[in-house]
């Protein structure tokens, strides 16, 4: 009789010659299970599947979770991190059109930045900066 139950410090984990398929944008996507859908999306060759406002090109690019880069639309809920979310069979994955304008996911704006035309600190705030934007003592 053989032992069916996994291999010590394996359980739960997915087995390396299993293949999960999904979509993306309609076309086939497959990859090894376990692999996450931003690894699934590199190994096809694709280094992009997002734009920044200003239309540049977006993929992955701190690969743990942190920048929103990779974010796109699974199964109809925007704003996932391609880097955080195991590829599915069935899945079906979208480019992320995300909430221009916001700051949430999909917005390429410094979130520690002052809104348009703001002030922020370090940069003349307050009355003492504007006296020394305007070479005054400030006194």
């Amino acid at each position: 009789m053989t032992d069916a139950s996994p291999a010590p410090g394996t359980r739960g984990r997915p087995r390396a010659d299993e293949t999960v398929s999904a979509a993306f944008e309609g076309a086939p996507l497959e990859a090894p299970a376990g692999a996450s859908v931003a690894a699934a999306l590199i190994s096809t060759g694709r280094t992009s599947w997002r734009d920044s406002r200003e239309g540049a090109p977006r993929g992955l690019f701190c690969g743990i979770g942190v920048c929103f880069d990779c974010i796109v639309e699974i199964d109809g809920e925007s704003g996932q991190r391609a880097c955080m979310v195991p590829l599915r069979d069935g899945m079906d994955v979208r480019r992320d059109r995300g909430a221009r304008g916001s700051d949430g996911p999909g917005d390429d704006r410094d979130p520690g930045a002052a809104p348009d035309g703001a002030k922020a600190a370090g940069d003349g705030a307050g009355a003492a900066g504007d006296a020394a934007e305007d070479g005054r003592s400030g006194e």
